[in-house]
């Protein structure tokens, strides 16, 4: 799951590095000044880094979400688990009684038997 999470995280800042650098070039072949060039850049960069900590933002609780999600289903398991495992403990406790018992009315068969 780690490797997926790199994957994507390396995705969404190739996505957004080329964003920035595409807007930047096609700003720098623009005709128009210098000034409003720059201008215009910043004004791009300032929305691209928006966009980027929206899309950080939105990974995050994704990521949080999957995890609440993981933990939620891993406290289930374990109290599955627990409730097999006392139900299996009652089970042995029963078999050991119930072979006690078959034990104790072969004891009292076998001494009829021998006198």
């Amino acid at each position: 799951m780690s490797a997926l999470n790199d994957k994507v995280k390396a995705g969404a800042v190739m996505l957004i590095a080329g964003g920035i650098i595409g807007a930047g070039l096609a700003l720098l072949y623009a005709p128009q000044s210098g000034k409003r060039t720059r201008r215009d850049i910043a004004r791009i960069s300032r929305k691209v880094k928006e966009q980027a900590d929206d899309a950080v933002e939105d990974f995050s609780d994704t990521v949080h979400e999957m995890v609440d999600s993981v933990s939620d289903k891993a406290a289930d398991l374990l109290d599955k688990g627990k409730r097999m495992a006392y139900s299996a403990k009652k089970d042995v406790l029963k078999a050991i009684e119930e072979g006690q018992a078959r034990l104790e009315k072969e004891k009292l068969r076998l001494a009829k038997l021998l006198g």
